[in-house]
């Protein structure tokens, strides 16, 4: 979707170009994301795919399009365009500041009306409630919903993201990134997605370009394989300790081989058919092949009770959340149920040692660029 072709950019009175002969492309349908320290390039890259910033030399392909020669307004209107302080226009209700691009573009008021709606739903908004208000009566999290929103407005293919949630709380930006990655499975726009943060790029990006200083590309692959094979030491230091507990966020658990342990059913423990051993806890399930608990042995030899489950982790939970859960728990084993909540296996820190140590089943990126 996105070629860019020995891109330069070079500024008066500075010896060292911001991005030096950069060659990447973008797959369609992917995020990816430009990673690396404070001034290495990486907004700067992105700014002249939309031509904000323009390029001393070199192309940049868009859907096969070389859009250094077509009008920078226009093109502009076909991406999608998102920022850390959304740069909402504070004069505008919500409607109208996502109205902004379908107005340029002329579309017809009864459509522009209905895509508001839509967008607003789709980023979690009710638009009985929100349409109508100015960014000022909003929270920090809605603002950027609602930037996130703008830049669909018009349904482009190509999105730009500088630093979408760095502006927000921890526990904010944990939602907005869940949301937004939501919305991404449905709609699979292709994303460039700025960030400083090692560990939203390993969560956001289906590749990551790590940068470091001049605007060189020192890596680009999956967050997979950047973290089990970082290109040279620049890399290795970027992202810091702890890259096996990190490569535990990448793995959800339906990828996840779960071993089933013994069951028993609710009605025979009910009946009182089945007992368990002392030490022993055998995993319960009711009617419908759903965890009701787990069976314990009564210390008067008694046909043991059912100890109700504490949580359970689904599919789109990942070896990290269930690894969270187990210390959070003092266990040493966490409960798989699939998408309908019935039992799939137990997961103990056996399975999730070895996911550690299992190569990466993704294939390497070749880039263009000699690194």
């Amino acid at each position: 979707m996105i070629r860019l072709e020995n891109l330069t950019k070079s500024y008066p009175g500075q010896s060292e170009p911001a991005v030096r002969e950069l060659t990447l492309d973008v797959p369609a349908g992917e995020i990816v994301v430009f990673v690396g320290p404070s001034g290495c390039g990486k907004t700067t890259t992105m700014k002249l795919v939309n031509r904000l910033i323009e390029p001393t030399s070199g192309r940049i392909h868009l859907d096969g399009t070389d859009v250094t020669e077509v009008n920078p307004d226009l093109l502009r209107r076909k991406i999608g365009y998102t920022i850390q302080q959304t740069g909402l226009f504070p004069h505008r209700t919500v409607a109208d500041n996502i109205a902004t691009v379908p107005k340029m573009l002329g579309w017809k008021s009864r459509r522009i009306s209905e895509r508001v709606d839509e967008l607003l739903r789709l980023v979690g908004l009710d638009p009985a409630l929100y349409r109508d208000r100015y960014p000022k009566q909003l929270s920090g999290g809605q603002q950027q919903r609602i930037g996130v929103a703008r830049a669909l407005g018009a349904d482009p293919d190509v999105m730009l993201m500088d630093e979408p949630f760095g502006a927000i709380d921890p526990l904010n930006r944990e939602s907005l990134q869940n949301e937004f990655l939501r919305i991404q499975a449905d709609l699979r726009k292709t994303i460039v997605f700025v960030t400083h943060d090692v560990d939203e790029a390993i969560k956001m990006g289906d590749r990551i370009a790590v940068f470091r200083q001049g605007g060189e590309v020192v890596q680009y692959d999956t967050p997979e394989r950047i973290l089990a094979e970082p290109a040279d030491e620049f890399v290795r230091e970027f992202l810091g300790s702890g890259t096996s507990v990190k490569r535990l966020s990448l793995t959800p658990l339906s990828a996840v081989d779960v071993p089933r342990w013994s069951t028993v059913s609710e009605g025979d423990v009910d009946s009182g058919e089945v007992a368990a051993a002392p030490g022993e806890f055998r995993l319960v399930l009711d009617g419908d092949d759903k965890p009701a608990g787990w069976l314990s042995a009564c210390p008067d030899g008694g046909p043991g009770e059912i100890v109700p489950l504490i949580s359970l982790l689904g599919p789109d939970d990942t070896l990290f959340d269930a690894l969270d859960q187990m210390l959070s728990l003092n266990s040493s084993a966490a409960t798989v149920v699939d998408a309908d909540g019935r039992y799939r296996g137990v997961l103990d820190l056996d399975t999730i040692r070895s996911a550690i140590n299992v190569e990466p089943r993704s294939a390497p990126v070749e880039t263009l660029q000699e690194v």
